[in-house]
């Protein structure tokens, strides 16, 4: 039987790893080790050269849908729903790694949670977290999807999810792809309309955060003490 000749690079990869962590290793290489269990016979670090050259980076690849996989790529499904698993089960191991009965009752964890919820989004993203009058988490809903730089959000869609989850304190967030922090002028102004729209209603429901993330940093409103009522 021939032997792989990949085989004694792939233990090298699999020890630096193991050894190290990924914290040394460029994209392509993370991605040429998870290819491993894709393509056991074959040189994944080319492959993962192509696919990075034609998605850009790992976030653009593992947020494409498994059909734009298959054609971009010319892959098999089972590679497809290999690369599109990734995200889904990140996001999975998020919230197995929060737990149930989370209390958010500060911007520090507000912040930290947010950063863990955005993980792998490469487009803007509008949430509402849901609480209860003691802080604990009842729900976490998408309320808004949009490109790389914005994502309509309406009051009533937000009114919606704190009624249908029986929330009293809700906590916005949003991710800023593009890699600036700071909230816009847009940001700022949609804040006050939600704040507005959920007062007209006079359901006892207040917004007391809105956190934006950028990677592994975020901006909290209630830490600036900006328009929401914080965590009282």
């Amino acid at each position: 039987m021939k032997q792989n000749p990949h085989v004694n690079h792939r233990k090298r990869v699999r020890e630096r790893y193991r050894s190290q962590g990924l914290d040394g290793f460029a994209e392509h290489e993370v991605l040429e080790l998870l290819l491993f269990h894709c393509y056991p016979r074959c040189d994944t670090n080319e492959i993962a050269h192509n696919m990075l050259q034609k998605f850009g980076s790992l976030h653009n690849l593992f947020e494409a849908d498994i059909e734009t996989l298959t054609a971009t790529l010319n892959c098999s499904e089972n590679v497809a729903v290999f690369l599109n698993l990734i995200p889904a089960v990140t996001k999975r191991y998020f919230f197995s790694k929060w737990g149930a009965g989370i209390i958010i009752s500060n911007e520090k964890i507000a912040g930290e949670f947010a950063i863990d919820l955005f993980v792998g989004q490469t487009v803007e993203s509008f949430y509402v977290i849901c609480l209860n009058k003691k802080f604990k988490l009842i729900n976490v809903a998408r309320i808004s999807k949009g490109t790389t730089d914005e994502a309509p959000v309406y009051s009533r869609e937000i009114v919606r999810e704190a009624i249908k989850n029986n929330a009293t304190d809700l906590i916005l967030t949003h991710n800023h792809p593009g890699g600036v922090i700071k909230p816009s002028r847009n940001d700022i102004d949609i804040t006050r309309r939600i704040i507005e729209g959920v007062e007209i209603m006079n359901l006892g429901i207040k917004v007391i955060d809105h956190i934006v993330v950028c990677g592994d940093t975020y901006y909290s409103f209630a830490a600036r003490r900006q328009h929401v009522q914080g965590y009282k």
